[in-house]
């Protein structure tokens, strides 16, 4: 029975560990982060992975760092035939690559070489794109610049955000990974080296990165509300207050007005202009203090605050 140290943290990785077990693979350990504090009320609460690593009585280890941790140590006197990565959040150290026997692999969420680091899916969806996959690759010192093993890719439908692309990229990588493993294990495989005048980066979405720039296009725009969606969230600045926006309509009507401005406000209807002449319909939003609510409710409280041809979101 191969045997397999298994490194992952968020809802992403979940399924392919579970895939792992129930396909009758050793799985001798999981590393995952440490418990993190959830919620107003900052209760500690274990990853995902974690969840299901107890559910199975599996060695878990949570160093807060792995580079020359004890958890890093306990990993490589296992001597695991394979360590398989999957969103697990920490760059590996080269000694504890070489502990796996066979290989150490990764299930990375996007197509590479496009979308090294720690955003592929946010970036895939926010930059309005056609398609991503996954791939999987051998573990080198280098950031997501192993050889490919394999690869798929799936399409991004408009209606998709991040929260729904993590869900079908969590069973397309466990798909792929099910499929790669045994030719992987048997040394049947053809890895493709990447190619370095493609790459492109993902990294992790900074909180000035948050807000919606109105002077792009309404289909931009939907996109970047749609690739920050569930999290961490988008916003803008609306009649002087940080709103989060979490549902909008791009129109096929255009304006003359400048970026920003309300195009149309009724009882229960609020359009603003854009960037390239374009209209966008908010269908769902929140204030800052206030949960999330239905563009009628928030025109309810707000009848007079916001006139046609005024400028409302902060350029």
């Amino acid at each position: 029975m191969t045997s397999i140290v298994f490194m992952g943290t968020p809802e992403f990785s979940a399924p392919i560990l579970e895939a792992l077990i129930q396909n009758h693979y050793e799985v001798k350990a999981v590393v995952t982060q440490p418990d993190r504090p959830v919620g107003r009320k900052h209760v500690l609460t274990a990853s995902p992975v974690k969840k299901v690593a107890v559910a199975h009585d599996i060695e878990v280890l949570q160093p807060e760092k792995i580079g020359g941790s004890d958890e890093m140590a306990r990993v490589i006197e296992l001597a695991p035939d394979l360590i398989v990565t999957a969103a697990f959040g920490q760059f590996l150290p080269t000694k504890l690559l070489k502990a796996a026997q066979i290989a150490a692999i990764n299930v990375h969420a996007s197509l590479l070489p496009k979308y090294r680091g720690g955003a592929p899916v946010h970036y895939a969806v926010m930059n309005n794109d056609s398609e991503t996959g996954v791939s999987i690759i051998y573990m080198i010192k280098k950031m997501d610049a192993g050889d490919i093993i394999s690869q798929q890719a799936i399409p991004i439908e408009k209606t998709d955000d991040v929260g729904s692309m993590f869900d079908k990229l969590s069973l397309l990588g466990r798909d792929l990974l099910l499929e790669t493993l045994p030719k992987l294990i048997a040394g049947e495989v053809n890895p493709v080296p990447q190619d370095e005048t493609k790459v492109t980066f993902s990294p992790t979405i900074k909180p000035d990165e948050e807000e919606v720039d109105f002077t792009m296009s309404a289909e931009m725009i939907d996109a970047k509300i749609r690739g920050l969606r569930p999290f961490p969230t988008s916003y803008i600045i609306l009649a002087g207050t940080r709103t989060k926006l979490w549902d909008v309509t791009v129109l096929p009507d255009t304006t003359a007005l400048e970026p920003g401005k309300v195009v149309v406000h009724e009882k229960h209807r609020l359009v603003l202009s854009t960037g390239e002449h374009g209209t966008i319909q908010i269908n769902q939003l929140q204030p800052a203090g206030k949960p999330k609510q239905s563009i009628t409710d928030f025109l309810n409280g707000t009848e007079d605050a916001l006139t046609e041809g005024e400028q409302v979101v902060k350029l």
